[in-house]
């Protein structure tokens, strides 16, 4: 049995699948099966799979309908033998000691479930700049307390950056369809079940930026699914047993997530904002109160708990000042959504 078990799976990828392979067979750790499940491809990617076959037997090939990516997985999930699995796409590029970097975090926190680690966009030159923003942030969250403090904001992990206990996400349910992306729904049911994460401080993955990938292509990437998913699991985990939820955010974010809670029949106070225009009306029949008013408004309950949905540059850490200034402590009291 080895040690890492690279599940890859391929759809159409004949431009950029050798690259990928290439910076497998590189790694520094050689001691893995690589679970290559071809999604129906009309391209040569099936033939190119079975080239690389023919010289490593250490690559398994497994074809199919095509079926999509979660089907692929799951399809792929099912055939890997090692008990560590190693996420990888077959437009992506490893850094050779990603594999050894990340098994060795594994060695010396057995608590943990999934290790990432740091990434960097490529090519330069087609870096979007919502793409470069959402790199710097994910790369500032290195630590498990760090992870689920704004874990609810986005997907804290680019998926060919994990690797992960097999028996942990079997354990959860494999990947799920429900809708919305796959990945970011898998880290979230983790979360929930209070999993262990963690990430490696260095980049050991490019993730190539392409106008086709599926974040973009495919509607369950969509921010209303993104918002279906966090109403999903905040309904389901931080909101339960609370008698009051307040949004702090009266703009597209909070009133778009506040359909979602209402419809999750989660018990909606307030919406909290500072633009003077919008205080004192109301939004889906609920007042929207300024800061100032709030500590009086949380005195009413038992267990009220506030979320913070104002997407813009620097709103976050702004609110979080205040928030903390007034003795709300964050991942109990208010958690950022956005």
């Amino acid at each position: 049995m080895p040690a890492i078990s690279i599940l890859l799976p391929c759809y159409n990828a004949c431009l950029t699948l050798e690259e990928a392979l290439t910076s497998l067979s590189n790694q520094t750790f050689q001691d893995y099966e690589i679970i290559a499940v071809d999604d129906g491809s009309s391209d040569s990617t099936l033939e190119i799979l079975r080239k690389w076959r023919s010289s490593d037997r250490r690559i398994k090939v497994l074809s199919t309908p095509h079926r999509g990516i979660i089907h692929a997985l799951n399809s792929g999930l099912k055939r890997c033998r090692a008990p560590l699995v190693a996420r990888m796409d077959a437009d992506d590029r490893c850094h050779p000691e990603r594999l050894t970097k990340q098994i060795a975090y594994f060695c010396s926190h057995p608590d943990t479930s999934l290790v990432s680690c740091r990434v960097a966009g490529f090519p330069e030159n087609n870096l979007r700049e919502g793409f470069r923003i959402y790199i710097e942030w994910l790369n500032g969250l290195v630590t498990h307390e760090e992870i689920c403090r704004e874990i609810f904001i986005e997907s804290p992990f680019p998926h060919p950056s994990v690797m992960f206990k097999r028996a942990d996400v079997l354990r959860v349910g494999g990947y799920l369809d429900k809708g919305w992306a796959e990945d970011y729904d898998l880290w979230l049911r983790m979360h929930l079940q209070g999993m262990r994460f963690a990430k490696i401080p260095r980049c050991l993955l490019e993730w190539r930026e392409r106008t086709d990938r599926l974040t973009r292509s495919d509607s369950r990437y969509s921010l209303e699914n993104f918002l279906r998913a966090k109403a999903f699991y905040l309904s389901s985990g931080p909101l339960t047993d609370r008698d009051a939820v307040y949004i702090w955010g009266s703009g597209m974010i909070g009133r778009r997530l506040s359909k979602h809670l209402l419809r999750n029949n989660n018990p909606l106070a307030a919406f909290i904002d500072i633009d003077r225009v919008k205080i004192g009306r109301t939004l889906r029949g609920f007042p929207i109160i300024p800061p100032e008013a709030l500590q009086e408004s949380l005195a009413k309950y038992q267990r009220p708990v506030i979320l913070s949905a104002v997407g813009a540059r620097g709103a976050r850490q702004k609110i979080r000042e205040f928030l903390s200034s007034s003795g709300l402590r964050e991942g109990f009291d208010w958690l950022a959504v956005a």
